[in-house]
């Protein structure tokens, strides 16, 4: 009986045993397999990198993002110093050639492109079915009422919204934000506001405007906000219909130049660049910033001085884009790159918090026809594909969902107009013109021609071409330097563009042009040069007006169907800045350090 019960027992023992060696051994294969099967441990031998929305070879669990690291900030004045007479540097230790893509293009050129993941080069771009980009109509863009972007939308068709009735056909100042600064910076006087300095008009939800630091006065109204960065250094905020600050300004430090964007989803967050790195003998990072509006402070920033760029000047004056559905912003800087960020935002209204993790993803490019680098224009978008010119003169369209070229084009000079994007039930169309820069420098021509052109959207094809010859002017150049209206409504049959310097260095043109072929509807001599982007508005009675700032100071209403000034008023000093309308207040700020309120009448 004991030796029975032994047995019974030993046999139990080995049996126990066994278990707990096939449960450990269990328990380590799946700790193991999950390890070598995480993000940071999948191969990678296709070239494209994990994270950012890119997909490997085999679909991987869901990790929660982390933010690409903010390089270390730079503080020494002479490492900080650039220009942007610097030329760009194609070769070292940034040139990457084994990961140039050689892209055949319709026209038959052919151009080399590159896509950083971060900093890491790759061999290709394909992202996730959930990352890929395909923007709706320019009217979809934004979920705000108001004028949330550089012309509206990523069609970049207009900067006006709501409604007015236009009875008077008068002009008159309501408001003027007074004790704008000014700068002192690269052997140049930066007071006001300047180009593109278009303002930013945002109505605001309830529920958001009462989570974000607005004085109590403004977070008590139906709120529509000014916001606009300014030449001084600072970004301002202000109350639509008084003028009123409705929170303190943020104070940058440095010039900026172009135009912000607020998240078209109603978040509150506000995407800005910066224009010089100078105040004064101090010198800065060039930053790209996104700031968090609940508080005004920064969430993120994006270096100019980019160790994937050819080019060194890191100034950014373009307005970005966000794509709604996929949460990415779409950014061009002046050092030549192309920034695709997936932001993994995270907005939880009932808490009142916001947080981002954005990863980057970066195009790169050299033109095989100029070597100039540098992107000043806003994007404008049509689905996947992205428009932008560049300093040198090239003209393209890229891919989103590759980040590869699907055409170019030789424009012959820098061009600073963002493109305007037309659909319509013949195709889409674009619209662009380049200003008098490259051709004329160095005592090469004291005059040369603004190419205005249409092109199919989609193939590259140039549709027509009008020439203006222009004078030659250094620094402060001629040509189409604003985007221009594209007609709709009872104008639906012209686009209206503004032209510099068309018989001396301080007089322009303005012309409308018919869209089907480019032929005059009508010309306007302009006593004054205008930098400004011309916007179209629409009264309640169906016509349709136009306002336009210039360099003698003032505003002006027009009647776009026959180019008649209408009404004129004064801002003090030189507008390079284009208005924005929000029903029938029309804001812009000036060279006289000032920031008006006009209502037309």
């Amino acid at each position: 009986m004991r030796r029975s019960r032994r047995k019974v027992t030993n046999r139990l023992k080995v049996i126990l045993i066994i278990l707990c060696f096939s449960v450990i051994a269990t328990g380590l294969w799946i700790g193991l397999n999950n390890w070598l099967n995480s993000p940071g441990k999948s191969s990678q031998t296709s070239g494209t990198a994990a994270g950012a929305g890119i997909s490997t070879a085999d679909e991987e669990p869901e990790q929660a993002p982390v933010a690409d690291p903010i390089p270390a900030e730079l503080t020494d004045p002479e490492k900080l110093k650039s220009s942007w007479t610097e030329e760009s540097t194609f070769d070292g230790a940034k040139a990457f050639s084994d990961f140039a893509i050689e892209n055949k293009l319709p026209n038959g050129a052919s151009m080399l492109s590159w896509i950083f993941r971060y900093n890491t080069p790759l061999k290709a771009f394909t992202p996730n079915k959930k990352d890929k980009i395909e923007f709706g109509a320019g009217s979809e863009y934004s979920e705000l009422e108001g004028v949330t972007a550089f012309r509206g939308n990523n069609y970049r068709d207009n900067a006006s919204f709501g409604t007015r009735t236009v009875s008077q056909k008068k002009l008159e100042i309501v408001w003027e934000k007074e004790g704008l600064g000014a700068i002192s910076a690269h052997n140049s006087y930066w007071p006001g506001t300047g180009w593109t300095g278009q303002p930013l008009l945002v109505h605001w939800s309830e529920d958001v405007r009462k989570l974000m630091n607005i004085n109590s006065e403004m977070k008590a109204k139906d709120l529509v906000e000014v916001i606009y960065p300014a030449l001084d250094g600072n970004i301002y905020f202000l109350d639509l219909e008084t003028g009123k600050p409705t929170r303190n300004k943020i104070e940058i430090g440095y010039p900026i130049k172009g135009t912000a964007m607020v998240d078209p989803r109603g978040y509150p967050v506000l995407y800005t660049g910066m224009g010089i790195n100078e105040n004064n003998g101090k010198f800065t990072e060039y930053k790209y910033r996104i700031i968090n509006l609940l508080d005004q402070k920064e969430i993120y920033t994006l270096f100019g001085r980019d160790e994937a760029a050819f080019r060194g000047w890191g100034a950014n004056d373009g307005s970005a884009l966000l794509d709604k559905k996929t949460d990415t912003l779409l950014n061009c800087g002046e050092n030549g790159l192309v920034y695709r960020v997936k932001l993994n935002t995270k907005f939880d209204k009932e808490a009142g918090t916001l947080t981002m993790a954005p990863q980057i993803t970066k195009y790169r490019y050299r033109s095989p026809y100029n070597d100039e680098q540098g992107i000043e224009n806003s994007p404008a978008v049509y689905k996947n594909y992205m428009y932008f010119n560049d300093n040198g003169g090239t003209m393209q369209c890229i891919d989103l969902n590759t980040l590869k070229p699907v055409w170019i084009y030789e424009t012959g000079d820098d061009t600073d107009a963002t493109t305007i994007v037309e659909e319509t039930e013949k195709g889409v169309f674009l619209y662009t013109a380049n200003q008098v820069d490259k051709r004329g420098e160095d005592g090469k021509n004291p005059y040369a021609d603004c190419n205005i052109r249409k092109f199919n959207a989609l193939t590259g094809e140039l549709i027509w071409q009008k020439d203006y010859q222009c004078v030659y002017n250094y620094y402060i150049n001629g040509g189409a330097i604003g985007t221009p209206v594209l007609g709709k409504d009872d104008i639906s049959n012209m686009v209206i563009f503004n032209i510099c310097f068309t018989g001396s260095n301080s007089d322009g043109t303005m012309v409308a042009l018919d869209k089907n072929t480019g032929e005059e509807i009508w010309k306007k001599k302009l006593a004054s040069y205008s930098w400004c982007s011309p916007v179209d508005f629409k009264s309640s009675d169906g016509k349709t007006y136009m306002v336009y700032t210039d360099f003698a100071g003032y505003m002006h209403l027009v009647d776009p169907m026959n180019g008649k000034t209408l009404d004129s008023v004064s801002l003090g000093q030189n507008v390079e800045s284009s208005p924005a309308i929000y029903n029938d207040t029309i804001v812009v700020g000036s060279y006289a350090r000032k920031i008006f309120g006009v209502k037309v009448r």
